[in-house]
């Protein structure tokens, strides 16, 4: 009989014998595709179970998806679409042609007829059903397994990646922070050196000693300032140290202290006080705060016909506010959006480029904010606000 021999090599029925084979063989139909040819899509009507015995076809999963998945590959002796005869749900998958192929199929109802004369054949069957079950389980968790292991040793390979990359991220920026302080030490170490050489050369001079005097304790006051900065950056957080301050005294006496550095940059600093009365702070790091935006202001100055910095305070409701303004070059947009980055620097003057991180970092820790205003040719206003209660 046509087919016999070939269905006795085929596994899904190995279970039968040649009488049963051959009851199978009588309602087999065959037709060929033409490679390329689509069988049967997902989500089509299953009706029929098909045994390839010529040629291949591939069985996708989501064919029609940018990344479809390959189920198998299907060669002479094969079986799919299987469970169509058990079932009438659609199509899980779509085969499709690799090349000229000549199959042979089976209806449902045609084996629905089969097995209700031939209990033999049903329970035949439902045993390579079962079998292919389990070797489809078998081979989903070794593949899973497989799977874990790759992804083990995927993530492995990540993570010694990630960690050599935070060393050279940390290598780079070490490098960076090392230039950057070497460069800010230096040159107040340069002015000491040049003030101690000056008191030893004019020891009879007390003017000029007392000048001298006055530029060392300038000096001093920016390493302090400057290693007070590398320290909060370092810890990654803001300690303070909250005390009664009154803001017109506390700004007045930074005026003093800044007027010389300026005057010698002929720079005017205009002092505008109208906040009576006490607000809590941080006094020594909001003295850093006002350093540091005064030198920024002052680089700024540097290059400006009119050269002036305001200071100012005054109280809104509950709260502190202090203007540092100055009438300087101004930044432009690409400036302002990096300022608070740690070691940015757009004055090519020196600093840390810490310096207004540090200023902001401190004006939250207070519970306050920080404004700026700013464009080219129109100098700089920072406006900070602060709680009187923070």
């Amino acid at each position: 009989m046509k087919h016999l021999e070939f269905l006795r090599r085929v596994f899904f029925f190995k279970n039968l014998n040649d009488d049963e084979i051959a009851h199978v063989a009588a309602v087999c139909h065959e037709e060929r595709f033409a490679a390329g040819t689509t069988l049967f899509r997902e989500g089509d009507s299953a009706d029929r179970f098909y045994i390839v015995m010529e040629g291949r076809v591939e069985v996708w999963k989501n064919y029609n998806d940018p990344k479809p998945d390959l189920l198998g590959v299907h060669g002479p002796g094969h079986f799919f679409g299987e469970m169509a005869l058990v079932d009438e749900l659609p199509r899980s998958a779509t085969a499709i042609a690799r090349e000229d192929t000549l199959t042979l199929f089976l209806y449902r109802d045609d084996f629905h007829a089969l097995v209700r004369g031939h209990s033999s054949i049903a329970l035949s069957v439902m045993m390579s059903m079962s079998f292919l079950v389990r070797s489809s389980n078998e081979v989903y968790v070794d593949d899973l397994r497989k799977r874990n292991t790759e992804l083990e040793a995927a993530y492995g390979q990540l993570e010694r990646a990630q960690a050599e990359r935070l060393r050279g991220e940390r290598l780079s920026t070490l490098g960076k922070f090392s230039s950057l302080i070497l460069h800010d030490i230096r040159n107040p170490l340069s002015i000491i050196k040049g003030q101690l050489q000056l008191m030893a050369m004019h020891l009879d001079d007390p003017e000029r000693q007392k000048r001298s005097l006055e530029a060392l304790a300038g000096e001093v006051s920016r390493l302090e300032r400057l290693s007070g900065e590398l320290l909060d950056y370092s810890r990654g957080e803001i300690r303070l140290d909250f005390s009664i301050v009154q803001p017109d005294i506390f700004l007045s006496k930074l005026a003093d202290t800044l007027r010389p550095r300026l005057e010698r940059d002929r720079i005017r600093i205009d002092v505008q006080l109208e906040a009576p009365g006490p607000v809590l702070m941080d006094e020594e790091r909001m003295a850093r705060v006002i350093h540091n935006l005064a030198d920024n202001a002052r680089k700024a100055l540097l290059d400006a016909n009119e050269r002036v910095l305001t200071l100012g305070c005054r109280y809104e409701g509950d709260f502190l506010t202090i203007i540092v303004r100055d009438s300087g070059t101004g930044m432009d947009k690409e400036t302002q959006a990096r300022i608070f980055e740690p070691f940015y620097s757009a004055s090519g003057r020196g600093g840390t480029g810490l310096g207004l991180l540090i200023v902001r970092n401190i004006v939250e820790a207070h519970g306050g904010t920080l404004a700026f205003d700013s464009s080219p040719g129109a100098g700089t206003t920072f406006t900070l606000s602060l709680p009187k209660r923070a």
